[in-house]
């Protein structure tokens, strides 16, 4: 199975027993705020959005959202690539529990994640979508690389988002 390894962190793929992890971050008021309601509401439904989601991703694309947790194998968080409707770039996005959040592992895990795609996957660009007002997202995003493009709507949603994105030089 894929894993990546970092000083604190180690990432991996989602599976279906991570559920209860990706119920606690999909009904967190802050990721509820900034990136939106998914409806998931039961772990029952939690372990159909990974498998419709992460884990169909990995089949696809062979990248998706990982699970972040610290060495221990606690779970702190996710953190990974996704191909999105609206974007014709390979996305970046993160979202950790509220325990874990200011002390560096989303740095640490975006980091690692950033690496594997230039590195790994050979992305020529990266991109991520933040609300403009989500200035702890924004911040992390420029400390990755990225910078400021445009605002855009994502189909079907109304809210303005900005628009981040990282290209190689070469």
């Amino acid at each position: 199975m894929f894993k990546l390894e970092t000083p604190n962190l180690v990432l991996r793929q989602l599976t279906e027993t991570d559920a209860p992890l990706m119920l606690a971050i999909l009904n967190d008021p802050d990721f509820l705020r900034n990136v939106g309601d998914r409806g998931v509401r039961t772990e029952e439904d939690a372990r159909r959005y990974i498998a419709d989601g992460p884990m169909a991703m990995y089949r696809q694309y062979n990248f998706g959202m990982f699970r972040v947790e610290h060495q221990d194998g606690t779970a702190i968080g996710l953190c990974g690539l996704v191909k999105r409707d609206g974007l014709d770039d390979v996305d970046i996005g993160f979202a950790f529990l509220p325990d874990y959040r200011g002390q560096g592992y989303a740095l640490e895990a975006a980091q690692a994640v950033m690496q594997y795609g230039r590195e790994v996957i050979g992305l020529r660009r990266i991109v991520a979508i933040a609300q403009p007002d989500n200035e702890p997202s924004v911040r992390l995003l420029e400390k990755i690389g990225l910078s400021a493009e445009k605002t855009i709507r994502l189909p079907g949603d109304d809210t303005e988002l900005l628009l981040m994105a990282w290209q190689s030089d070469e």
